[in-house]
């Protein structure tokens, strides 16, 4: 450092050769992705799953009894049981089945992992897409350029200003009034002052707050604070996978970390949170205890889609699990009554491997009653869709970070939405002005305007500004010039141009060195002043701001002549009834430029002490800035409200600036008794004597409330934080959070789905985000309700499908198998029935591109079933007309037919004729059917857009084609036949019947169905047994004791599905999450394991989750900890203070 001379700032030349040379000897600014999960380990994840193993076992079996030949053995001896087995050849061909069994268990565990797989890449591919966006500024050559955060060169002189997330430590060469929240990395939540005496360094990970300054970066990549603790992370985590044997499907560890990487450093820093989404550092101490417990330190609620989801799958899961062991038990009974009582046999050593083959046989149709039950294709519907919707969503400028938000934007009821940037174009020009005691409507001529007066306002505004705010030329011929920086800064710099001068050449005779104080904007200051020492030794402060904050500074104001003049309260009001509410009204935003002299003899004021420096002022010029709303924003907040969705403006600016604005937006519309607040006035509403906020109080404000102006970030969380928590009004609210600066943060990590701004948003607000508008525009987030509520609907298309299918197969295998002693669809039949035509219909329902009707309808919100009334009377009806036909053809097929009958055949017999029908007719039932399922809201043309679905069309094809090899060609594996092309066609003809019962159905009107019940609800408060709402210890037990009614391992079985669901780990909701500090939820910076601290007045009570290892749910902390900010866990990260520097 010594030979650099400061002033210069231009240590790097930006050569290749020294940047190489530099990257060789002190890394690079990467720090590396864990390592992806190979393709053979998501196979042998996929294997993991229970009703898989169990069917695996029972092919074992089978093929091993298949070889097995008792020696000797008289078959007459063992009854009737033998029958059939005569045939040496078919004999042989007992191996088949279990064979095909296997086979297809080896199809579903490629294809689970081939999705798993595919996710993972998508995801890496999403993860170095925000890596390579993330830009920071730094000085080569004497320039000021941009670059990306990985090419970051120890050496490098780095520009940092408020919002930024630092990439790489440094240490500060010159700061103004800077301050840091290292919360990331101490876990406290006070924010650091650094100057170049007191606390020179800056460390990667930690987010500026206030202030701006220079450094020079010290430590990139793994040397920086943040990867010296990754590495350590990274070693315990190894460790531990050595320690623990990992079961269960984790799905991609990126569904973790949510592709989290908004921040300054090019990397996805995985071990952070270890593959259980546990903290890996609490994980290693709880394991040496329990080396089977998981520890879900951050267990969020479940999103609202999840929530029903799970719910479903266990009930649908008991069910099937019922039926099945029912059917194991009738069969087996059934068998040995037959065989040993009516028919008198005694058990005979030699007859007991055929009579273990017959049992093998039961199981096997018991576990696939079982298969059939459980609706395996909806975890991956769910991933399909949300896969689906989220690559689309980057082409409608949604960039999303969490899974979940995307389903959760479906169901959305509120948005509180940024004026600046999101509603109005974010290209600032001052229009107005108020200089030299006249109002100019227009902007004046700069000869109109006193030298004097002119010369103390350009400096103003070139000096008290960030030096990093520039306007350059435009980048092509005729097109507007480039604002760069901070807009509102551009329209002032906007206006020295207009007065024919320039602000480079003042800027260049003072640099940023030479600037003796600077007080940064923030959101409680709402000004910002630069101090300059004059050669006399005396100082000048130059300030600008919100012009009714500075006014009630100013003191003096310049007059015609560019002479001080008093300017009292009195003249104060009057020109904030002529000046300010005027243009204001005219939607502009003012901004007052003031100027205070401090005179060399009363020697050197008290700098830190603000309200005395901050007075006194002599007022300049106020301006008018006006920032046009976007042409499209109208017309999308008008589709809004059509969809049910209320629209609210929540913004820092001036109330009738706000009202204006919120007019031509169309929020506020005429005639409606709407109210607009400011921030103080809501706030004396909605808090009591004590000053506490009060709910009963914010339930009277926030249904009438549209506009919330002057409002601080915290009025901002406040009022999301009650919208959300409030239980007026017939359904629960689901609330969309805009924002684009640091203060956003806590608002944005409350709301259900937090919406950041990609071009002007701060890190800060990324990184608490969960969608980032790509072109930081509102009618991008009306994309996103139209792709949530699709998902939302895809999944629902599903549902009614796969439900149709699961109850015809269920009743079918179990009655069949408790008449006929043996299942009409055999085993693999049922496994390409269940597996792949749901794999397949998954991927058909589940792609179905939205429309524009989907925003004509309400939001379903939090507690809407997710099956409707109407998809119950479809699924029932469907499922009757299925019935009815298969069980007709099963008990009279053959004379219908004149074939042979497949009823009662002995062990090892062919396939029948009869059976095979059964078979084909039902899977032409469940195509035609799945044409149907595309619509769920009772309308009558199914085919509506069709054809704008290729892979429906291709999927419904391609099933068909299967189908028929399997048929003619599929033999003693699949148990089928080949038939003739008559019974093909009667298969057909009695598939298309399905569309015409559908639009039967359809005709029924659904009102006059009132036994008919919904399925899938939220989870609402009443349900939950009380004890289950205390501490972890009870709610473990509670869990616990309703998996031992005898049902362990089936329903480990069943949580399959919640295990599957979570490959997409989609569902992390942020729903009733207390607030915690900015950076937690799994930010790529959170070393301190900060949980999300959840009030146990908040916390909507939650079932238990059953997991696959009994998950161990950390008791809540009390709801003292949980106070803003989030307090520091006592345990989250033992060893945090010796990390910190």
């Amino acid at each position: 450092m010594s030979e650099c001379p400061l002033s210069a700032c231009e240590c790097l030349s930006g050569n290749p050769v020294d940047l190489e040379k530099r990257h060789a000897a002190f890394g690079k600014n990467f720090i590396p992705p864990k390592k992806a999960k190979t393709f053979l380990q998501l196979v042998w994840e996929a294997l993991q799953d229970v009703t898989l193993i169990i069917l695996e076992i029972a092919a074992i079996i089978s093929l091993g009894l298949s070889f097995y030949h008792p020696p000797g053995g008289d078959s007459e001896a063992c009854g009737q049981a033998a029958a059939g087995v005569e045939d040496e050849g078919e004999a042989q061909a007992g191996w088949i089945e279990g064979a095909a069994i296997l086979f297809s268990v080896i199809i579903v565990v490629l294809v689970t992992a081939f999705n798993d797989w595919s996710k993972e890449k998508q995801f890496r591919g999403l993860q170095s897409r925000i890596e390579q966006e993330q830009k920071f500024t730094v000085i080569r050559k004497g320039q000021v350029i941009q670059i990306p955060v990985a090419e970051i060169v120890v050496g490098d002189i780095a520009q940092i200003k408020y919002g930024d997330l630092l990439p790489a430590d440094g240490i500060l060469i010159q700061g103004n009034d800077l301050k840091i929240d290292e919360s990331s990395l101490t876990g406290e939540s006070d924010q650091v002052r650094k100057s170049m005496e007191k606390d020179p360094m800056l460390l990667s990970g930690t987010h500026v707050m206030e202030g701006s300054g220079r450094m020079v970066v010290s430590a990139v990549g793994l040397n920086s604070q943040t990867g010296i603790i990754f590495t350590l992370l990274g070693a315990s985590e190894n460790d531990e996978e050595k320690k623990v044997k990992k079961s269960k499907k984790q799905g991609p560890p990126e569904n973790r970390n949510k592709a989290k990487t908004q921040d300054g450093i090019a990397l996805e820093i995985q071990p952070l949170k270890s593959e259980d989404g546990t903290e890996s550092e609490e994980k290693e101490e709880k394991e040496e205890a329990k080396p089977v417990k998981k520890v879900n330190v951050t267990k969020k609620e479940k999103s609202v889609l999840q929530g029903k989801l799970t719910r479903l799958a266990v009930q649908i899961g008991k069910a099937g699990l019922i039926m099945s062991a029912v059917t194991v038990i009738i069969l087996i009974l059934y068998f040995v009554i037959d065989t040993f009582g009516v028919q008198g046999r005694t058990w005979v050593a030699e007859c007991t491997p055929i009579y273990i083959q017959y049992f093998v046989k039961f199981f096997i149709i018991g576990v696939t009653v079982l298969v059939v039950a459980v609706p395996e294709g909806l975890p991956l519907a769910v991933t399909i869709s949300l896969a689906y919707s989220v690559k689309k969503m980057m082409k409608d400028n949604n960039l999303v970070r969490h899974l979940d938000a995307c389903e959760t934007m479906g169901n959305a009821t509120a948005i509180c939405s940024d004026k600046t940037g999101t509603l109005t174009m974010n290209r600032m020009t001052v229009v107005q002005a108020y200089i030299g005691d006249t109002h100019y409507k227009t902007v004046p001529e700069p000869d109109v305007i006193k030298p004097e007066t002119l010369e103390v306002m350009v400096n103003s505004i070139s000096i008290n500004s960030a030096y990093t705010t520039k306007i350059l030329p435009p980048e092509k011929e005729g097109g507007l010039p480039r604002h760069v920086g901070n807009k509102t800064e551009c329209a002032l710099l906007g206006l020295v141009l207009d007065m024919k001068r320039d602000y480079q050449p003042i800027r260049d005779e003072v640099p940023e060195e030479k600037l003796y104080k600077v007080y940064t904007f923030n959101s409680s200051r709402k000004s910002m002043s630069t101090v300059l020492k004059n050669a006399d030794g005396g100082f000048r402060m130059y300030s600008k701001g919100a012009s009714e904050i500075v006014l009630r500074k100013c003191s003096h104001i310049l007059d015609a002549q560019g002479q001080p003049r008093a300017f009292k309260p009195k003249d104060r009001d009057e020109m904030v009834r002529k000046v300010i509410e005027p243009m204001a009204c005219d939607g502009l935003r003012t901004i007052c430029v003031a100027y205070r002299d401090f005179p060399a003899e009363a020697g050197e004021p008290n700098w830190d002490n603000e309200n005395d420096i901050l007075n006194d002022l002599t007022c300049i010029v106020v301006v008018g800035i006006e920032d046009p709303v976007r042409p499209e924003v109208p017309e999308a907040i008008a589709k809004c409200q059509r969809a049910g969705i209320t629209v609210r403006m929540v913004t820092g600016d001036n109330i009738n600036t706000a009202r204006a604005i919120a007019t031509k937006c169309g929020i506020l519309l005429p005639g409606e008794d709407f109210l607009c607040l400011e921030g103080k006035e809501f706030n004396r509403q909605i808090r009591n004597d004590k000053g506490e906020v009060e709910q009963e109080r914010l339930d009277k404000v926030w249904p009438k409330l549209r506009v919330l102006a002057r409002s601080s970030p915290t009025d901002k969380h406040t009022l999301v934080k009650g919208i959300i928590d409030s239980t007026v009004g017939e359904t629960r609210q689901v609330v969309a959070v805009t924002g684009d600066g640091t203060n956003d943060g806590p608002a944005l990590k409350k709301a259900d789905v937090g919406f950041a701004m990609g071009i002007a948003g701060t890190d800060v607000a990324k990184e608490a985000s969960d969608i980032i508008l790509t072109d930081d525009n509102f009618t991008s987030i009306v994309k996103a309700v139209m792709w949530g509520r699709n998902v939302y609907d895809s999944i629902s298309k599903f549902l009614q499908f796969q439900l149709t299918v699961n109850v015809v197969a269920v009743i079918v295998a179990f009655t069949g198998a408790c008449i006929t002693q043996d299942s009409p669809l055999k085993a693999v039949q049922m496994l390409w029935v269940n597996l792949i035509m749901d794999t397949l219909a998954s991927l058909a329902l589940a792609t179905e591109p939205p429309t524009e009707s989907l925003l004509l309808r309400k939001p379903y919100g939090r507690n809407k079933p997710l099956i409707s009334r109407t998809m119950m009377k479809n699924i029932l009806g469907h499922a009757v007309y299925q019935l009815v036909i298969i069980f007709t053809l099963l008990f009279a097929g053959e004379t219908f037919f004149d074939i042979d009958s497949g009823r009662n055949a002995p062990l090892h017999s062919p396939p029948s004729e009869h059976y095979t029908i059964v078979f084909n007719v039902f899977v032409m039932m469940q195509l035609f059917n799945e044409i149907n399922a595309r619509k769920i809201h009772g309308e009558r043309n199914v085919f509506e857009g069709v054809y704008r679905n290729p892979i429906f069309c291709s999927v419904v094809l391609g099933t068909f084609a299967l189908q028929i090899i399997i048929v003619q060609f599929g033999g003693k594996p699949f148990s089928c036949t080949a038939l003739t092309i008559d019974q093909w066609l009667w298969c057909v003809f009695i598939g298309v019947g399905e569309l015409l019962w559908g639009q039967l159905i359809t005709a029924i009107p659904t009102h006059h169905l009132k036994f008919l019940k919904e399925a899938g609800h939220g989870i609402t408060k009443e349900e939950i047994p009380e004890e289950e709402l205390t501490e972890g210890a009870d709610e473990i037990d509670h869990a616990e004791m309703e998996l031992r009614r005898g049902q362990i391992l089936w329903f480990r079985g069943l949580n399959r599905i919640q295990t599957q669901i979570k490959v997409v780990n989609a569902f992390r909701s942020s729903l009733y999450a207390g607030l915690e500090s900015p950076e937690s939820r799994s930010s790529i910076h959170s070393f301190m394991a900060h949980p999300e601290f959840v009030p146990m007045s908040e916390e909507e009570a939650r079932i238990p989750p059953i997991e696959e290892t009994g998950d161990e749910i950390d008791p809540l902390p009390s709801p003292s900890s949980g106070a803003e900010g989030g307090g520091e866990p006592p345990s989250a990260f033992p060893h945090s203070r010796e990390l910190s520097i």
